[in-house]
């Protein structure tokens, strides 16, 4: 929404408040004697502009505060007696109680837009009597209140107090808000049922991280036909999707995920929703397969079914349509069976095709060449599979030609195991709001695993058209034969894993070109021969683990490798040097030469910290 039309000779053009503050009434400039530094708790300049506005007799229409500003200070009680049309003091350090209350000690007046975003704002929030309030953005503070009463909100379009503490139930609030078509509660712990909404107007609808319960309404559907986000994610929703969904013709993004939803997929219900782009359904407990008629939402861009219990072979139509424009597929932790359909592994054709997450099924599949036909693919796990014959070089023909904005600026957490035999595979989440425990808690596994977070943060990637894979997982297989060299060509590689397969032959030293590589894992092979030292060029590695294979020769001693831990390196019969005993020692050393490592890998935790932020930047 856009600010308010103020061009009346009534109002003020702008207020910026920053070092050099300035603003303006009838053509006139006030310039502040102080700057929001000053120790002072109430700005001189806005006593000023008080008595200023008072001889002229006009009123101040706040447009906007500078983001760059830093109002770390409560205000003073006193208050400021002007009329407002739009009050933005959004991306400040404001703190305090009752902000709201000393901005507005009149109430509300015709003000139609107010942001306070992004501050440290707590207290109420007097609103109900806001009759001409059209935009409402409190997200991102420390409100705790309940959901606050509006009374008369004819006119409320958008209303966001996402990322607070505010909690209650908000079922009978909002039935009055007639003409609200953004409503965004995420993030607090909002309970009860899914509340009653006003029909007609509503266009985006975010209620996820929240403790909403019970079953979907079926007269949610009467509400929808304008309705093109829906995101009730992270709650504690049950039962099934009603039929009566299918009525949400405009409906983009469908995302209920992380709930307990249960019971077989309702395909016939999806399908009505022809324009659909992304659906997510991750993270429940739904039942029965995938059919061949998915593949008529043409429109999808993103099917994310991962961590239920859908079993049955993949459908092979699911990427055959030419229209198709699917770019992120996640079947991952659940009980696929089969081969990958040839739709599927015709890369070539899958041009959109970036994230391909199949991990954690019963797959059988020789990994076919034409994957480096897929001139997007940036994302591919199939980790803990029946995957056996080589590594083809082939697949990473496209390094340095990939484009990526795809994932640009998402936000994602790197998930490995705990090591136990009954839990398989590293594995990754995009994530928006951070991933929770219960999450993880309902992974579909038959044994319970412990899941450990290694790291998190957003994708800034530095290349256009000259980008490689970034993420490749193809753990706890039974791939045969050597590691290609080409794999190092793959310049953006930051997670490569290779463990647990019966690879054989010597470490590429190509390998030392991955140099965005976070977390390298070979372990659990019979690889041979010396560890190469082009490896000590990988500046950004913070995880590595080469135990369990048939090394040899001396651990190279220069970083990164002095920061690595003993068991990283174990059950190589020929490998000696730090952090194992010397080559050459017996096993009498084995004892100081530990305690050495214990001692610098602490004082290099702080490095190692460091270079783990560099990674997630690059």
């Amino acid at each position: 929404m856009a600010y308010p039309n103020t061009h009346n000779s009534s109002y003020p053009s702008k207020l910026h408040y920053q070092s050099q503050t300035c603003f303006t009434t009838g053509g006139q400039t006030i310039t502040p004697v102080i700057s929001p530094k000053s120790p002072a708790r109430t700005p001189e300049f806005l006593h000023r502009s008080q008595r200023h506005l008072a001889e002229r007799r006009f009123s101040l229409s706040l447009i906007s505060l500078d983001k760059s500003s830093e109002l770390g200070d409560p205000f003073d009680s006193k208050g400021l007696h002007l009329n407002f049309l739009v009050l933005d003091l959004s991306y400040n350090k404001i703190s305090g109680q009752d902000l709201v209350r000393w901005l507005l000690p009149n109430g509300c007046g015709e003000l139609r837009y107010l942001s306070l975003t992004s501050n440290k704002v707590a207290g109420d929030v007097p609103v109900s009597d806001c009759k001409s309030l059209e935009y409402l953005d409190l997200s991102a503070n420390n409100f705790s209140i309940g959901f606050p009463s509006f009374g008369d909100c004819a006119y409320l379009q958008h209303r966001d107090l996402s990322s607070n503490k505010s909690s209650g139930d908000v079922s009978s609030c909002l039935s009055v808000c007639g003409k609200l078509s953004y409503l965004k509660l995420t993030n607090n712990h909002f309970t009860g049922a899914i509340p009653n909404l006003p029909s007609g107007a509503m266009q985006s609808l975010y209620l996820s991280g929240n403790g909403f319960h019970g079953v979907l309404p079926s007269n949610l559907s009467n509400l929808c036909s304008a309705l093109v986000e829906l995101d009730l994610s992270s709650n504690n929703l049950s039962g099934t999707v009603p039929e009566s969904f299918g009525a949400c013709s405009v409906l983009e993004l469908l995302d209920i995920s992380d709930n307990n939803f249960s019971g077989e997929l309702p395909i016939g219900t999806f399908l009505k929703l022809s324009n659909l782009k992304d659906l997510v359904l991750s993270f429940n407990a739904f039942v029965g397969s995938l059919p061949e008629s998915l593949s008529n939402l043409t429109n999808l861009e993103t099917l994310d079914v991962s961590s239920n219990n859908i079993s049955g072979l993949i459908p092979s139509g699911i990427c055959q349509d030419p229209r198709n424009s699917l770019k992120m597929l996640y079947l991952q932790n659940n009980i696929f069976t089969g081969s990958i359909p040839e739709s599927l592994a015709s890369f070539g054709s899958l041009e959109n095709l970036a994230i391909l997450k199949l991990g954690n099924n019963s797959i059988s599949w020789s990994i076919s060449g034409e994957l480096g036909d897929c001139c997007s693919l940036i994302w591919l796990d199939l980790n803990t599979n029946f995957l056996n014959g080589t590594i083809p070089p082939a697949m990473f023909k496209q390094s340095g030609k990939i484009a990526l904005a795809l994932l640009t600026g998402k936000m994602y957490v790197y998930i490995k195991n705990d090591g136990s035999k009954q839990c398989h595979g590293a594995w990754n989440l995009l994530e928006s709001g951070g991933i929770r425990q219960e999450q993880l808690d309902r992974i579909s596994s038959k044994h319970p695993c412990n899941f450990t977070r290694v790291y998190r943060g957003s994708t800034k990637p530095t290349f256009n058209h000259n980008g490689s894979m970034i993420f490749l997982d193809l753990s706890y297989n039974k791939l045969d034969g050597s590691i290609p060299k080409e794999l190092g060509s793959t310049y953006y590689l930051s997670i490569l894993n290779l463990g647990h397969n019966v690879l054989s032959g010597p470490i590429p030293p190509e390998l030392g070109g991955l140099m965005y590589v976070a977390s390298l894992d070979l372990s659990y092979n019979s690889l041979n021969g010396s560890i190469p030292p082009s490896l000590t060029g990988l500046a950004m590695l913070v995880e590595i683990d080469l135990s369990n294979n048939h090394l040899s020769g001396m651990i190279p001693e220069s970083f990164p490798f002095d920061t690595f831990p003993d068991y990283r390196f174990l059950n190589n019969s020929g490998l000696c040097g730090y952090p194992l005993p010397p080559c050459g020692a017996g096993s009498g050393a084995s004892l100081n030469q530990h305690q050495k490592s214990h001692r610098r890998q602490a004082s290099l935790a702080g490095s190692v910290a460091m270079g783990l932020q560099i990674a997630l930047r690059g």
